[in-house]
């Protein structure tokens, strides 16, 4: 397995879901003979496993909450990007390591909610891990290479369906980018070709070389190319227009209903990790995303700052499992 993007940040001072609450329970009920294991927490380095390349929002998110850690404990933080499949190599780094605390996963949506969908990956995206608090919500936006003679979503899908097969987009395979593309042409009756891409950022650098005419991708990648003039935006996920692009109109309002509206990027541990380590960890994760210096990043680069607990974490989990597995019902997509 090759790791990248290895850095260390010093510090300063669908049967599955559902199992995350069974998880919880039990973890709680574990509690009395852990809490002194968690009294001396941290005394070495801590490392976050980025299953996706450097540069993406994953990875953006792991290390804004890295350095927040490593202030708060005084120890360092190494994050390591482990990319590929989905982000199902680097989460299995994380589910097969020891539950000490020691290594975290920067999950969410893609590994773990959509992950459960998939069998036979070595481990299980609900039960190997044991939830500790979402990060950061983020949304998506169909854009377009400058190259495409087109202004606006309604000319987009007028000249896609006079160029059937000749048009590709571009996506991780298996993930939320490349099912919310297979339902963008469910619902327009385009015929767009799929590219497939290791990361979000490898696609974008492709849509902007014109390489490929179409990209659906996070805000947080997407937002400088819109703001620059390098992309064209189309349409956005989220409930309500984004304020950076009052003008582009959400899936919604172009006529696409039931299109999911938020990516979750969260923190994650191995199943077994002590129950005061979670919460500890839970603890410096809110207190660092409530903190004006880490919201203002996380809205720099188009994300909003979430708190709250395991318990709601694993609940917001549970429902993306439900909303991804309906439009990969509907989109006919085959997972392995």
């Amino acid at each position: 397995m090759t790791t990248a993007g290895k850095i260390r940040v010093q510090g300063h001072g669908p049967q599955q879901r559902g199992s995350w609450f069974l998880l919880l329970a039990l973890i709680a009920i574990a509690l009395p003979c852990h809490a002194s294991r968690a009294a001396g927490y941290p005394e070495r380095t801590i490392k976050i496993v980025v299953p996706f390349p450097a540069g993406g929002p994953t990875d953006v998110a792991a290390r804004m909450i890295a350095q927040a850690i490593a202030t708060k404990f005084g120890k360092g933080v190494i994050v390591e990007n482990h990319p590929g499949a989905g982000g199902r190599i680097g989460a299995k780094v994380v589910a097969s390591a020891t539950p000490d605390g020691y290594t975290l996963l920067l999950g969410g949506t893609n590994v773990n909610a959509i992950g459960a969908i998939y069998s036979d990956l070595g481990f299980d995206p609900v039960k190997s891990f044991a939830p500790i608090g979402v990060v950061c919500v983020d949304s998506l936006a169909i854009a377009i290479s400058p190259r495409v003679p087109v202004d606006n979503f309604e000319e987009f899908i007028h000249y896609a369906k006079e160029h059937p097969g000749q048009l590709k987009y571009g996506a991780s395979p298996g993930i939320y980018t490349q099912f919310a593309g297979e339902y963008f042409k469910l619902k327009t009756g385009t015929d767009i070709l799929f590219v497939p891409y290791k990361g979000g950022a490898p696609a974008v650098t492709d849509a902007l070389g014109g390489h490929i005419e179409m990209v659906v991708n996070n805000k947080s990648n997407l937002l400088p190319q819109f703001k620059d003039g390098k992309l064209k935006a189309l349409a956005v996920t989220s409930k309500g227009r984004w304020p950076e692009l009052p003008q582009t109109p959400t899936m919604r309002e172009v006529g696409i209903l039931g299109f999911p509206q938020e990516v979750l990027f969260g923190l994650l541990a191995p199943a077994g990790t002590p129950e005061a380590i979670i919460m500890q960890l839970n603890t410096t994760i809110n207190e660092a995303v409530q903190s004006t210096e880490v919201r203002a990043s996380l809205e720099s680069v188009g994300v909003d700052a979430r708190v709250g607990t395991p318990q709601a974490f694993a609940a917001a989990l549970d429902e993306q499992a439900r909303e991804w597995k309906r439009v990969i019902e509907e989109t006919g997509i085959t997972v392995e």
